[in-house]
């Protein structure tokens, strides 16, 4: 589970895939960001939100923004999005948590990427779904490591197909508050 240590900001490392590193790209400096990694790895205050957009570019950023206004519509007053530091490693990322881990959102240079952990339970309620998943996200769920806190499942948030996907396995995660009825 992602647990934040006492202090202002919170330090929690989120496990990467296995044996795989961050991407050394070479670069400059630019505007309190780094580009020898695929992550914002400065630390100090969280990245704005023009800063994101920047390290993402445009598209990207426009699924991040979806993203997180799913979120919030669908689950009203439940989360409050926290900036997490994982030191120069992992980077920045925006967990939601209530009592337990919902999602994390990871800005990546070039791409934005969603982490979802399933316990044994949503691992049940995710084969209930499955067949209304894309082929691409059925693909990433039976490759990604299962822990002993559960299933890692790492996606791409590249095009409206996986948009919708994220929307449906997070509703495995809680039921969304806002249903939406379909005519």
């Amino acid at each position: 589970m992602l647990e934040p240590y006492d202090g202002k900001l919170s330090r929690t490392v989120l496990r990467g895939e296995e044996g795989r590193k961050p991407l050394a790209l070479p670069g400059s400096r630019e505007d309190n960001m780094k580009e020898t990694s695929l992550r914002l790895t400065e630390p100090g205050e969280p990245p704005t939100p023009k800063q994101i957009e920047s390290w993402m570019g445009r598209k990207a950023y426009g699924f991040w923004t979806r993203v997180s206004k799913m979120i919030a519509q669908s689950y009203p007053d439940v989360f409050t999005p926290e900036w997490l530091f994982g030191g120069k490693k992992h980077g920045w990322s925006l967990r939601y948590k209530k009592s337990k881990s919902f999602c994390t959102l990871i800005p990546e240079k070039n791409r934005f990427v969603l982490v979802i952990v399933f316990g044994a339970d949503e691992r049940s309620k995710v084969e209930t779904i499955r067949h209304e998943l894309s082929v691409r996200t059925r693909k990433e769920y039976d490759e990604a490591t299962t822990y002993h806190d559960g299933k890692w499942l790492l996606l791409s948030v590249d095009d409206e197909d996986m948009v919708a996907d994220v929307e449906r396995l997070l509703a495995v995660k809680r039921r969304p508050k806002n249903v939406r009825k379909r005519a």
